[in-house]
């Protein structure tokens, strides 16, 4: 395997193990399984741009949960860098949570 070529689905997973360390302080679930998680872009120089969302747009967590996923996502050994955009597009619903998310919380 060349220098250049990035096992995209290994460096994926573990960017979702990472995710899933981290939990909504209102929600006892990590905020992978809530569907918060939009999008994850790796570019060839491992620099991590995540479009997430949040459970509300007044969430407590607003200012400090993205600078918490961006902090985790760069201890990933091979990422150079992390940005992470908030967006309210399309807005969370409950829908977006995994069915194990829903199972957690006695939903199903």
């Amino acid at each position: 395997m060349s220098e250049t070529t990035i096992d995209t689905s290994a460096l994926g997973e573990k960017i979702v193990k990472v995710l899933k360390t981290i939990y909504d302080p209102e929600i006892p679930v990590d905020i992978y399984e809530l569907g918060l998680i939009y999008d994850v872009m790796v570019n060839e120089d491992f620099d991590v741009k995540i479009l997430m969302t949040l459970t509300s747009p007044n969430c407590p967590v607003a200012e400090t949960l993205p600078v918490e996923v961006e902090e985790k996502i760069k201890s990933i050994d091979e990422i150079k860098d992390a940005e992470v955009e908030i967006t309210f597009d399309p807005p969370w619903s409950q829908e977006l949570m995994s069915e194990e998310a829903k199972l957690e919380l006695g939903m199903l």
